[in-house]
């Protein structure tokens, strides 16, 4: 009850924010994926299968957004960027070998690959302390939560930005 109040305050205090979109001078797309599902810290196999899933999945986004961005006129131009904090997911991802430690989730590998080779996609290795999707994902604290929400330009859009009439 103490983390439904707590959430309920936070919403109540910030009723007034929102996404602000503001001209960028392109329609790159990127994406930050991050998943931790069992987290088992000891061998951490949980971890990576998670987050190659995770990418997966993303890429299914990051392709609809695409389709999207066509349709109205606006055709991607370059490959969409998915940054991801797993090193063990990106390398599983580009090597070709198969692994018996990568046999169960060989669909989403060869899926991934194919968008990799078509050039749809490129993927990149993101610190985690940079990485946008933690606070989707994981408790931070407020300092990270902040530098996260200032990254997605989240406040209040009635604020006039600096530099801007």
């Amino acid at each position: 009850m103490k983390a439904v109040l707590r959430i309920i305050r936070y919403l109540k205090g910030t009723a007034g924010h929102g996404v602000l979109f503001k001209q960028n001078g392109h329609l790159e797309t990127q994406l930050y994926t991050d998943a931790d599902w069992a987290g088992d810290k000891g061998d951490r196999r949980s971890t990576s299968e998670a987050e190659f899933r995770g990418i997966a999945r993303g890429i299914t986004e990051v392709l609809w957004i695409r389709k999207l961005l066509t349709e109205i006129g606006y055709p991607p131009q370059e490959p969409s960027k998915v940054m991801s904090d797993n090193k063990a997911a990106i390398q599983i991802s580009e090597n070709p070998v198969q692994h018996d430690r990568t046999n169960h989730i060989e669909i989403d590998r060869h899926f991934i690959k194919e968008k990799l080779k078509a050039e749809v996609i490129t993927l990149s290795f993101v610190r985690s302390q940079d990485q946008l999707a933690d606070i989707l994902t994981k408790a931070v604290n407020e300092r990270t939560l902040h530098e996260c929400l200032g990254k997605l330009n989240f406040g209040n859009p009635t604020i006039q930005l600096e530099g801007e009439c």
